[in-house]
């Protein structure tokens, strides 16, 4: 459920952004499945979340949750940690948050042969309406309800999570404070591999504002100069 995360950690390439955000909808071997920027992308998806998943910092975030959330405490972190990101968005990017997620749904979009059909559906609501509304609790509370009532079968108290976020807000973003520069610097040594892919092109390339930067290739200049 971290989408923004992942796509804000996939570096200045397009095909590692669509592959980042599809880890999540392809599993098994890739076995030349994608072309290899993709797959790059697929791969550091899923060692981004081999490395969230055993991190102290994660962890003790999803002890501060009640243990009657049982399995969906790492979902919820996960969503939380992304509400975290967009509402402290400056501190991590130099480009409006807006204009980043316009600029990830072109990529997608420019890659759509290749994604797979159930992120095809659901791309239209993420990029509308989701991505849009992590910075607030109440945007939060609508994804967890959707995901509680539409996406699981088995009674499930996900529903409830923006108020365990509310309830346990402030310990919850220490945690992710001191958890994001640490996946941060993870995901850069990562994703530092030999470059096989282009850069992203400027968002849009007709306009006649050739020197205004890649909102992509900046969203992680001002992380980087900062120290937590």
């Amino acid at each position: 459920m971290n989408f923004l995360a992942h796509l804000f950690l996939s570096g200045d390439a397009s095909e590692l952004l669509v592959g980042n955000l599809m880890g999540d909808f392809v599993k098994g071997r890739l076995d030349g499945r994608f072309p290899p920027g993709i797959e790059r992308g697929i791969l550091l998806h899923r060692e981004i979340d081999s490395f969230t998943g055993q991190n102290g910092h994660f962890l003790r975030s999803k002890r501060r949750l009640d243990k009657s959330f049982g399995l969906y405490r790492g979902v919820l972190v996960d969503l939380f940690y992304d509400h975290f990101l967009a509402a402290h968005w400056e501190d991590y990017a130099d480009v409006p948050l807006s204009l980043f997620i316009l600029d990830a749904w072109r990529v997608l979009c420019e890659h759509k042969e290749h994604l797979p059909a159930r992120l095809q559906r659901i791309m239209p609501f993420m990029f509308r309406d989701w991505l849009p509304s992590y910075c607030d609790i109440g945007g939060i509370a609508a994804v967890l309800h959707r995901i509680s009532c539409f996406r699981l079968k088995r009674a499930n108290r996900l529903g409830e999570g923006a108020e365990a976020l509310s309830r346990h807000y402030d310990g919850l973003y220490g945690d992710f404070r001191k958890f994001f520069p640490e996946l941060l610097a993870f995901s850069e040594v990562r994703s530092a591999l030999p470059q096989i892919l282009a850069p992203l092109p400027l968002h849009d390339e007709r306009s006649q504002e050739h020197d205004r930067p890649n909102p992509l290739s900046l969203r992680r200049t001002a992380s980087l100069s900062r120290t937590y």
